[in-house]
């Protein structure tokens, strides 16, 4: 593509599909200024469970993947979730449902609003 043509691109011409592709990609950045960090976790044992509860006693939020588990034991599922909500409320965070494979998990003074 000449000069010309990528200056004049319009926004709209934007390739949706490689933006996404790159958004989770890991780049050297550090995070020494960030008062909390948005990690995503997968849960699928008692050690992802506590790495989440860990998480957000240190003050960060945590995006968590549940698709396996609900896939293959919805019983061990409830069990881990069961689990983090107890501890994420003597705290006062919170939790929620993003989608069936994603829920949410908060610290301290980090409210999630639920529809009803």
């Amino acid at each position: 593509m000449s000069f010309f043509k990528k200056v004049m691109k319009r926004e709209d011409d934007v390739d949706l599909d490689e933006f996404l592709n790159t958004l989770d990609q890991v780049e050297e950045e550090t995070y020494e200024n960030a008062d909390a960090l948005v990690k995503p976790l997968e849960l699928n044992t008692d050690v992802d469970a506590e790495a989440v509860i860990r998480e957000v006693k240190q003050g960060n939020l945590v995006l968590a993947n549940i698709a396996d588990l609900n896939k293959r034991n919805k019983a061990k599922l409830k069990d881990l979730l069961s689990r983090i909500k107890s501890e994420v409320k003597a705290i006062d965070g919170d939790v929620a449902g993003i989608s069936a494979e994603r829920i949410l998990v908060t610290p301290s003074k980090v409210k999630i609003i639920k529809k009803k």
